[in-house]
């Protein structure tokens, strides 16, 4: 009988613990994610973890979905650092957000009366207290901004509180400068939004995408390898498909994951300028 007992406890800690606290909605490469000093691409379906990182090169954009969920989407050039200490992430969600660098959107989602959510979001030198809420941020050399668009929130920010209550006010922190309450033309905000939003066109793969397209043909397994390794240090998450030809084989290096083949063709055309320019 404990031995039992012992076995089904073991199997419900390791269901606890597999637990999984975001995953990556889409991608428009190049992207990666960054896991205990190693490296790889960012690609649709990815579980995410505590302390994982998620960075994003020129022109790229990432969406990911936290478990109880809410919405993170990344734009170009972005470090973001997820903390979580949740044990069942999708009943109550407990962590931090962490943005070092480029524009950001956080967009909650619905609780039901069993989920629960405690979220703090950094970016640059702010903290923000979540209550239930949409809002878009930026952090860069010039300093920190955090917008809000539904809800309300408490940015901390040196040392003082301010609490943003009417949708469209926002906080201006340039560095070395004090930081001050502004209203924002909503007109103003398309130009802003379209940093962090995927359309189509952009060449992004998701998560229920199911065309591809190969960016290079290898006639030879040492070629295929080093396209692969290139592509993937690039932020490209190629997968390498073999295929019988006369007198041997050559090897497709794909992307794969998009919607339509006009996403794929952006996306191809996108690393084969990458792999031109000798990455």
């Amino acid at each position: 009988m404990f031995k039992v007992l012992a076995a089904v406890l073991l199997l419900h800690a390791a269901a606890v613990f597999a637990a999984v606290p975001a995953t990556v909605e889409a991608v428009q490469s190049p992207a990666w994610l960054e896991r205990q000093g190693w490296s790889q691409p960012l690609s649709p379906g990815q579980e995410l973890h505590d302390g994982d990182i998620v960075r994003t090169g020129a022109g790229a954009r990432a969406w990911l979905l936290l478990a109880e969920g809410s919405r993170v989407k990344l734009g170009e050039a972005t470090r973001f650092t997820l903390h979580s200490s949740s044990l069942e992430p999708a009943r109550y969600f407990r962590g931090a957000l962490d943005i070092a660098a480029g524009a950001f959107r956080f967009t909650t989602g619905l609780l039901s009366k069993d989920k629960r959510r405690e979220v703090a979001i950094r970016i640059g030198t702010a903290t923000i207290g979540i209550r239930g809420t949409d809002l878009w941020g930026k952090t860069d050399r010039d300093g920190d901004l955090v917008l809000l668009l539904e809800g309300r929130i408490g940015i901390e920010h040196g040392g003082a509180v301010t609490e943003l209550t009417q949708p469209w006010t926002y906080l201006d922190a340039p560095h070395g400068q004090a930081a001050t309450v502004k209203l924002l033309d909503p007109e103003r905000f398309r130009a802003m939004a379209r940093q962090t939003e995927i359309i189509a066109g952009d060449g992004a793969s998701r998560i229920k995408g199911k065309h591809g397209l190969p960016v290079v043909v290898a006639n030879s397994s040492e070629e295929a390898l080093e396209t692969y390794d290139r592509l993937r240090e690039a932020g490209f998450a190629a997968r390498i498909q073999p295929r019988a030809v006369e007198g041997g084989w050559q090897y497709e290096l794909k992307l794969t994951g998009f919607t339509s083949p006009d996403e794929a063709q952006v996306a191809a055309r996108r690393a084969r300028a990458l792999l031109a320019g000798g990455v």
